[in-house]
């Protein structure tokens, strides 16, 4: 999930602040003091994130677009100059461009306001911005919310008391719900001073940069692994009280499928897997003299030569052909299998399915399979020529039936004249007459549409003092049967406007 720094340097944020035994500093040092330290977390423990910083004032300037390269970040951080007052409106909508453009609109995002809680004076503060917001036309619309999912994350140099003091916190709380909620306002504990800033941005850490490590299981194999990027607790919208759903940080493999059965299935989110070098005599290296800790190996050379099972699976998934099934939590699964960046680069990914037992319909419920072997015959044919899946439901699907659909005018007035073209044919035409009358009164039912009903009776009955005199005496019963029993129906009445109801030919006999 890529990440915004938005980087306040309006005047604001170069007042000074005084700290007891030491030099005086800004606002605006303590807040790059603060990002100097999440961006040497990131290298370290997030560096696959990409991260792009940008400066405001009244206008915004981008210093370092997307990028992993954390030294550049730095040292644009160290470079920053002072500007006029704080307008975040433009801002926020420098940011909307920037990630359309790198990342279109599907891709989620987050955003790190950092800012001294100042709202800016004048036309263009955000004071102004929000009051206006109902008199916004088209062309001016407010940049929140993001056209892409956007996590948003104000991080203020400043305590809760300074902010309340005015109207500043209410004014961030309202643009952090205009964005989606799904955010935080983080504030410093206590006087401002590096620790505190220190703490503030720890928090953020804490919160939205901690990574996820799990175990991956399988049988008696494990392996520590990092998940990447962490995979966030989901809310089924159909659950009667929703609980937010977590992935458990132990990972079980519950078995193996080929890649043709699983086909290409739907998935909440897609990560990458990676092995953790976990070793504990290396941490244990250093109780002896210098010559000899020389001439011991370095901590990635011994990793690098230790047997993984993440290796493994990697490399089988991947020469075989399959995926792995792995339970994520209860009656929630996913799959693990390998994507290849290049000809000569794969890695090893994990994608999320929805929760629930069964999350493939075309699998049928994950606790129902097993091993082949434990089948009366190879599923699979003993030359692998057939396949089990996909399942086939025990109930006939909606869209596998012939549903009438009548989305223009042009298509009811089809079937419509459909019937009354068979009708002129009777007695020829009267399994085709009844079979299209039918199909057109359970459409009408099913909609409501009791109308539709008694105008095609009319119809049918105006047809009638229309046939020739050289016309069979069979079509004019049958025209007259149908038109009685299309109006009965269109009263609603349970007889004979039951959907399972069909109008059955009228039974005559003119053979002598």
């Amino acid at each position: 999930m890529p990440t915004v720094i938005l980087m306040d340097v309006s005047l604001s944020m170069t007042r000074p602040v005084s700290l007891d035994g030491s030099e005086e500093f800004q606002r605006k040092n303590l807040a790059v003091h603060g990002l100097n330290m999440l961006f040497e977390h990131m290298a370290s423990n997030y560096r696959l994130e990409f991260t792009s910083l940008m400066a405001f004032s009244s206008l915004w300037e981008l210093l370092v677009p997307f990028t992993r390269d954390y030294n550049a970040l730095q040292e644009a951080l160290g470079n920053l100059e002072d500007y006029d007052k704080t307008c975040v409106e433009s801002a926020l909508n420098g940011v909307s461009n920037m990630v359309q453009q790198e990342w279109g609109s599907a891709c989620p995002c987050q955003v790190v306001l950092v800012t001294d809680g100042s709202l800016g004076i004048g036309k263009g503060s955000l004071r102004q911005s929000l009051q206006s917001l109902k008199h916004r036309g088209d062309d001016k619309k407010f940049p929140l919310p993001f056209p892409f999912p956007t996590k948003l994350f104000i991080m203020s140099v400043a305590n809760a008391e300074e902010l309340q003091m005015t109207d500043s916190m209410d004014n961030l709380e309202e643009l952090l719900r205009l964005s989606g909620g799904d955010g935080q306002i983080f504030t410093v504990e206590g006087p401002l001073c590096m620790k505190s800033v220190q703490a503030m941005f720890g928090r953020l850490i804490d919160h939205a940069y901690s990574p996820f490590h799990a175990v991956l299981h399988c049988g008696n194999l494990s392996s520590d692994v990092q998940v990447f990027p962490r995979p966030e607790p989901i809310v089924m919208d159909e659950e009667v009280e929703p609980m937010p759903r977590s992935v458990n940080i132990d990972l079980e493999i519950v078995g193996f499928i080929e890649i043709a059965d699983i086909s290409s299935p739907p998935v909440i989110s897609r990560h990458l897997v990676l092995p953790i070098n976990v070793n504990k005599e290396v941490d244990e290296v250093g109780t002896g003299t210098t010559d000899e800790l020389e001439e011991e190996p370095s901590a990635s050379q011994i990793a690098g030569k230790s047997p993984n099972f993440c290796v493994l699976l990697h490399g089988s998934l991947k020469v075989e052909g399959m995926v792995a099934l792995v339970q994520l939590g209860p009656e929630w699964y996913g799959m693990l299998y390998s994507q290849a960046d290049s000809k000569k680069k794969s890695n090893l990914m994990m994608s999320l399915f929805e929760p629930g037992p069964e999350p493939l319909p075309w699998l049928g419920k994950i606790t129902h399979l097993g091993p082949i072997s434990e089948a009366a015959e190879n599923p699979y044919g003993e030359d692998d020529s057939k396949s089990p899946f996909p399942l086939q439901p025990p109930v006939k699907r909606s869209y596998a039936q012939n549903v009438t659909v009548w989305i223009k005018a042009s298509g009811l007035q089809t079937d419509v004249q459909k019937i009354l073209r068979n009708a002129r044919k009777l007695p020829d035409k009267t399994q085709t007459f009844y079979k299209e009358l039918n199909r057109l009164r359970k459409a009408a039912l099913a909609f409501g549409f009791w109308e539709l009903l008694k105008g095609v009776a009319d119809l049918l009955e105006r047809e009638c003092t229309l046939l020739p005199d050289s016309a069979h005496p069979d079509a004019a019963f049958q025209l007259s049967h149908a038109a009685q029993q299309l109006k009965l129906a269109s009263t609603g009445d349970s007889q004979y406007a039951a959907f399972d109801h069909n109008i059955a030919p009228m039974h005559t006999d003119f053979s002598s």
